[in-house]
């Protein structure tokens, strides 16, 4: 087992992979918080009676289907990322080869990118939506399931 130390560095394909698509995925989250405003603003909805009062022809209202689409989909990446970002991790620690390791960070990252575009920018009729989330479980079960093997070896 190579000392974690050395693991935690840029030098560290895995690591710097692992940095920088746990970066991408933190701006994607954040952008959610736009993409509803954008849809707010568009549709001219808002969640709060001061809100409404932004434009002219604001009402509040809480259950308009393509704000909550929006809303949905953040909530699907709140309920998936945090977790993909924790099993990276634990994945990254367990000295993985550096070309699956990345591939791995890369298809989770493209399919939650593009479970929003199916989900919430340009509706797609299923089964896109959820092969995106199912790419996106199945990388986050397999790099649980390799950190638990690995570690429960080392415990």
């Amino acid at each position: 087992m190579a000392p974690a130390s050395s693991m935690l560095t840029t030098d560290n394909p895995v690591f710097a992979a692992y940095l920088f698509y746990c970066s991408v995925l933190v701006v994607k989250v954040l952008s959610m918080a736009a993409l509803t405003a954008r849809q707010r603003f568009g549709k001219q909805v808002f969640a709060n009676p001061e809100d409404s009062s932004l434009t002219p022809k604001g009402k509040v209202k809480y259950d308009d289907p393509d704000v909550e689409r929006v809303r949905r989909a953040h909530l699907n990446d709140l309920e998936n990322i945090p977790f993909f970002i924790l099993s990276a991790f634990a994945y990254t620690m367990t000295n993985p080869t550096p070309w699956l390791a990345v591939n791995l960070f890369r298809a989770f990252t493209i399919a939650r990118i593009v479970h929003t575009f199916v989900y919430a920018v340009f509706v797609v009729p299923q089964p896109a939506r959820a092969i995106a989330f199912f790419v996106g479980i199945g990388v986050t079960m397999y790099m649980s399931l390799v950190s638990i093997a690995y570690f429960s070896f080392a415990a």
